[in-house]
């Protein structure tokens, strides 16, 4: 029987043996790793390992029994506590433990290292595959040193197949339970804690449009970013670009306020801790830093022959990056490209908050405003979630909302990723919903309305439509798009289109500039209220002519990018006192 298994000896192909995650770090430790991709070393244990656990003492036959309980009506959270006491009460057999710390010193003298800090992950034979995404339904133990720190880390990932949201993922999804074995990584750490670390797409995970790689970046270690602890920076990156070693491929970089960050805790458990001043106004990458992640996920996409959604770190002791997970995209591979559904609203109302727009869809209902997800029971089917933000435990709950709302939170976090998967509204990142939002008031949620979502007062009218642009028929003469909102334009990448007929440089400058001009030129002529929305909308920058110009050419390039390589007619702008008097100091 294969117990253990070095990560250089696997590939892709071996998710029955090693689950998703593993199977895949070997890939990427064995075929992309020559090619310049930086992956930190480890080993995994096999399905077999699992399954031969599972057969000591009649564990399994006492875990199935529990299952029966669940088909039989008994509560979640009663036969998930007793499946795992079980399995934290059976001790590993002698052969799997003895294969471990034989692999864990072996690690550790290639490394040049006794004893080394390492991750240890799960990896279930299920997770990770192109239709169903099992992200963040397992635990994972960082900073794990020693043989039997190892061990126990290795046991409690095992106990971790059986969490009550993993249970209920599988339920949904209509996995066996115990056709799902659970395979555990061990991977030497990359010092993220003292550096930064975040999830990149090659796509554009709202739109999908295909040319883009997207960035999310935090302080210390990564949790922050997937569970939307934290807003992070956010990148943008035009695929094309990279081609060119002259040019800048960064179309956007997003200063994002990062108040928190995750470190090292005890016994491989993490704690939350507040980052400075300096940090949460500096950005985490610079853009030789982004460029080298997005040449690295683009590497990774053509390897796999499908869009990607990767996990990085950056090591803060020596300043490396590295990949540290792979996985294929499951939201936007899946949707049919050849239909466009299109929300629009029809009335209006009062706008509460704003903040990133998940999904293009409209929802609306009463607000459920929930602090835990074990409040379930008072929340109502079609209601509205608010809250601060969320977790795999909050998976049972969320798919029997109609929208969800977040105090934190990107566009890669936890919130955003499943909201996605179950094509439900999301407007994430918004830092007060929890505050002005109330229990059982009636709101809408639109994220209709291009890279800004917006929650409105009372139930505002919208209709949505489908259109098989397959069925377009082809036309002799040229069509092509007006385009006003950079946010938007990667919502109309599939259309038909030969281009952009117009592209407004004064709505460019109203939806991305959003100050008038001669505001940053003259900030002393501005009220005090104007300075400090002007010094808010500006990030501070020293140089405000300098960043007009920057965000004025980040719209710009946004909109060519979605139509690359077609062309994009821009008309330059007069100063129209009516289209520029609703601006910040207009």
């Amino acid at each position: 029987m294969r117990r253990v298994i070095r990560f250089a000896d696997l590939e892709r192909g071996d998710v029955g043996l090693v689950g998703g995650k593993n199977a895949s770090l070997g890939e990427l430790v064995g075929h992309l790793g020559p090619a310049g991709v930086r992956v930190p070393d480890g080993f995994a244990t096999t399905a077999d390992a699992f399954r031969e656990f599972l057969a000591r003492g009649g564990l399994r036959d006492e875990v199935a029994a529990q299952f029966d309980r669940l088909r039989e009506g008994a509560p979640l959270a009663d036969v998930g506590a007793a499946v795992r006491a079980a399995v934290l009460a059976t001790p590993l057999p002698e052969a799997l433990a003895g294969e471990l710390t034989d692999g864990y010193a072996r690690l550790g003298r290639e490394a040049g290292r006794t004893d080394p800090d390492v991750a240890v992950r799960s990896s279930a034979t299920a997770e990770d595959l192109p239709e169903a995404s099992f992200a963040g339904q397992q635990e994972t133990y960082l900073n794990v040193r020693g043989p039997e720190a190892l061990l126990d880390a290795c046991r409690r990932c095992f106990a971790s197949l059986f969490t009550d949201r993993a249970i209920d993922y599988r339920e949904r999804l209509g996995f066996d339970h115990l056709a799902v074995a659970l395979s555990v990584g061990v991977q030497l750490m990359v010092r993220s804690d003292l550096g930064g670390s975040g999830v990149m797409f090659t796509l554009d995970p709202e739109s999908g449009f295909p040319e883009a790689v997207v960035v999310s970046a935090a302080w210390g270690l990564g949790e922050t970013v997937v569970s939307g602890q934290v807003d992070p920076d956010e990148y943008l990156v035009f695929k094309p670009l990279l081609k060119d070693p002259g040019l800048d491929p960064v179309l956007q970089a997003v200063c994002g306020p990062k108040r928190h960050k995750s470190v090292y805790g005890d016994e491989g458990l993490t704690r939350i801790v507040e980052t400075s001043a300096e940090e949460r106004g500096a950005l985490v990458l610079d853009h030789g830093e982004v460029r080298r992640l997005a040449e690295w996920a683009v590497a990774v996409e053509e390897h796999y022959g499908c869009p990607m959604d990767l996990e990085w770190a950056k090591d803060g002791r020596s300043g490396q990056l590295f990949v540290v997970q792979a996985r294929p995209e499951t939201v936007q591979s899946r949707r049919r490209g050849a239909v466009l559904r299109r929300y629009r609203l029809t009335g209006t109302g009062e706008r509460l908050v704003d903040g990133i727009a998940v999904g293009e869809a409209v929802g609306a209902g009463p607000v459920s405003k929930l602090s835990s997800p074990v409040e379930i029971g008072r929340f109502p089917a079609g209601a509205v979630l608010v809250t601060a933000i969320t977790d795999p435990d909050w998976e049972p709950l969320m798919k029997r909302a109609s929208a969800i709302v977040t105090d934190h939170g990107g566009r890669t976090s936890h919130a955003a990723i499943v909201s996605r998967e179950l094509g439900v509204p999301a407007v994430v990142g918004t830092g007060r919903a929890t505050e002005v939002l109330d229990d059982g008031q009636e709101v809408t949620v639109s994220c209709a309305e291009g890279a800004d979502g917006h929650v409105y007062r009372g139930r505002v009218d919208f209709e949505e439509s489908e259109t098989d642009l397959g069925s377009l028929p082809a036309t002799r003469t040229k069509v092509m798009l007006n385009l006003a909102d950079p946010a938007a334009a990667f919502r109309w990448w599939r259309l038909p289109a030969d281009g952009v007929g117009l592209a407004r440089t004064e709505f460019v400058v109203a939806h991305q500039v959003r100050v008038h001009p001669l505001a940053l030129l003259h900030p002393d002529r501005l009220s005090p209220e104007d300075r400090r929305l002007v010094d808010a909308l500006s990030d501070g920058h020293p140089d405000r002519t300098e960043y007009f110009v920057d965000r004025l050419a980040q719209g710009v390039a946004r909109i060519a990018a979605s139509r690359w390589p077609d062309p994009v007619v821009v008309r330059t702008s007069d100063f129209k006192t009516n289209e520029y008097a609703r601006l910040v100091g207009g």
